[in-house]
């Protein structure tokens, strides 16, 4: 009875196991580009930002306000947007890879400037109540679109990593149309993410402080925790290779865009903003972040029974109170 070799057996076990390997590493790079795209691609087929219009994530209540606190956040709400739409002057960014930034400006007397830096798949417009709050405070205001948001140009989302090049764009600018400017970054979400990222670049004294209100620790914390949420799977091995499909689409790796290895190096004040109902930046994000912060002069400020992004509009007078305190402390214009 013939038998065949045993190194024939071997040579076949291993072109399976290469076959299987391959189409394991196939199926591998298929799905860390889907998630790419679910997360970083605005034109991807089906996108994170299509929960959020879906409101399956973080929905925003859409019932009519019952409370007087309430009735008058809503009502802010509408005169800020009724006069972000009226007032907001046009304005441009080009970088030198020649694509366009683009925002509104809305000026004001002194040499007060806010940068206010909106979330995740919106626009500089849903920065009008906080920045007509700056206005009204007489600081002059800057709301500009992330890259691939609103008007901007970009393929992919920067998640503040790229944004914080833009920013510091956006602050040569002011400090060149007046060179006495005391500048306040601000922002909320992606935007608060964009200002931590900012605070450790080598930043002209024209910058003042930053404010930051829920940002995330680095994009990889960010994306592990809604695979997780959303997917119930764990970092390794997609988010590993979603991270490589990071670098070579977008230009930048999810563990390199940090917010905290940025804040190791911060030096201007800050104040750190949190939300202690917040799941999608979790809460304990905040104390990540407020301890990973080298500057001498730092904050924070926790309101109850605020989910993500919620602060602002579940105790505004705490929330602009501290505000305001701060900048008294820090801005004089």
């Amino acid at each position: 009875m013939a038998v065949k070799p045993r190194s024939n057996r071997k040579k076949v076990i291993v072109i399976v196991l290469c076959v299987l390997l391959v189409l394991l590493l196939a199926a591998g790079v298929v799905i860390s580009n889907i998630l790419f795209d679910f997360a970083l691609n605005p034109n991807g087929a089906f996108t994170m930002t299509d929960l959020f219009a879906s409101g399956e994530v973080e929905p925003t209540p859409q019932e009519e306000p019952v409370t007087d606190l309430e009735k008058r956040v809503r009502e802010f709400g509408e005169k800020a947007q009724a006069w972000f739409e009226a007032e907001g002057r046009p304005v441009e960014l080009i970088r030198e890879d020649a694509e366009v930034r683009r925002g509104s400006f809305f000026a004001n007397e002194g040499h007060g400037y806010v940068i206010a830096c909106h979330g995740y798949g919106g626009n500089s417009s849903q920065m009008a109540s906080s920045a007509l709050k700056f206005f009204e405070l007489g600081y002059s205001v800057l709301t500009p679109d992330a890259v691939a948001h609103g008007e901007s140009d970009g393929k992919y989302y920067g998640m503040g990593w790229l944004e914080r090049e833009d920013i510091l764009g956006w602050i040569d600018a002011i400090v060149e149309h007046d060179p006495e400017a005391r500048i306040v970054l601000f922002g909320i979400s992606m935007g608060g993410a964009t200002v931590m990222m900012v605070s450790g670049e080598e930043l002209p004294n024209n910058v003042k402080c930053i404010i930051e209100d829920c940002g995330y620790s680095s994009v990889w914390d960010e994306f592990a925790l809604q695979l997780d949420t959303l997917f119930h799977m764990p970092p390794f091995p997609l988010l590993y290779m979603a991270d490589l499909a990071c670098q070579v689409r977008a230009g930048y790796g999810l563990k390199e865009a940090s917010a905290v290895d940025q804040l190791k190096k911060a030096t201007v004040p800050m104040l750190f903003i949190h939300g202690e109902e917040d799941t999608f930046v979790p809460y304990a994000m905040l104390d990540v972040v407020y301890d990973a912060c080298a500057s001498a002069q730092k904050e924070k400020l926790t309101i109850p029974g605020a989910g993500h992004g919620e602060a602002g509009s579940v105790d505004p007078d705490t929330y602009w109170g501290a505000i305001s305190a701060f900048l008294e402390k820090h801005v004089e214009f």
